[in-house]
């Protein structure tokens, strides 16, 4: 696995979201603004960025372990303790999943755009059931047409399209636009992605995955671009460990509206767990 590291202080960890060019390089501002007052740790997801991208089975079991593992380095840096950790889109299901199965191992829990809190689908699937379809993954990672479709979905024009539905605006940032469209020029890039497209990242167990956290939550989200369905998070909108903020923004408010974002996000890290444990919604 590969990850970036800066700044001194309690330890945060920050789980990227996956999608056909992901890596840390989305959660950049965030690793720029919490280096200022923490050790902060940015992880390349296994498919991804630095990390390894070999042709094996992504699942959310691997992502979950990558997670998981991170807890070495971080101790090793800055000792034992619960590590705060941030996760954005489908990186949170990542994120949740490691912080149901060792409770004790991290503190508060940031989610930007969750996934799985879309429409009324009910996702309490078997433990570890994901919503993948394997003759889809089939099709797509077929060696005569794999790379070529990888390539095709990754051309410049291609992820700024995307981006700008992310961001639900033509104002995406290029820096990012720039760097994904290097990164899925590396090799082995087009592995963890076709996985994403079959479904195969998705957990289908994720509403009990969500509502057995124990841990002080904050979610929030935009308003604006694909990612604007979250009436399941009505699952968890009661519980007192649960708090909320809307922007209006796309689906990674703290690049458009940092001052805003970084305000609640440094504001919910520094809160005691008591009075991080109380039900809040809150618009920006």
């Amino acid at each position: 696995m590969g990850y970036y590291v800066a700044g001194r202080g309690k330890p945060l960890l920050l789980v990227h979201t996956v999608n056909a060019a992901a890596s840390a390089a989305d959660v950049r501002p965030i690793f720029e603004h919490c280096s200022e007052s923490r050790t902060v740790f940015a992880l390349d997801l296994p498919g991804f960025g630095s990390s390894d991208r070999s042709d094996r089975e992504y699942t959310p079991r691997l992502m979950t372990d990558a997670v998981l593992a991170m807890l070495g380095p971080i101790r090793e840096r800055c000792g034992p303790g619960p590590v705060d950790v941030l996760g954005v889109s489908l990186g949170c299901e990542f994120v949740a999943r490691a912080a149901s199965e060792m409770p004790e191992a991290f503190g508060r829990i940031a989610l930007v755009s969750p996934t799985g809190f879309a429409g009324r689908r009910t996702l309490r699937g078997p433990e570890g059931s994901t919503l993948g379809k394997p003759w889809l993954h089939r099709i797509l990672a077929a060696p005569l047409w794999a790379n070529g479709l990888y390539r095709l979905l990754t051309r410049p024009g291609v992820v700024r399209y995307f981006l700008e539905r992310t961001w639900g605006s033509k104002r995406i940032d290029e820096t990012l636009w720039a760097y994904c469209v290097a990164s899925a020029r590396q090799p082995g890039a087009r592995h963890a992605p076709l996985h994403f497209l079959a479904g195969n990242l998705f957990g289908a167990d994720m509403h009990r995955i969500y509502q057995a956290l124990q841990q002080p939550v904050w979610a929030s989200h935009g308003v604006l671009g694909d990612f604007t369905d979250y009436r399941a998070m009505s699952i968890v909108a009661g519980r007192p460990n649960w708090r909320f903020s809307v922007y209006p923004t796309g689906a990674l408010p703290y690049f458009e509206v940092p001052r805003p974002f970084f305000n609640e996000l440094d504001g919910f890290l520094a809160q005691p767990a008591t009075a991080a444990l109380r039900p809040v919604l809150e618009t920006v």
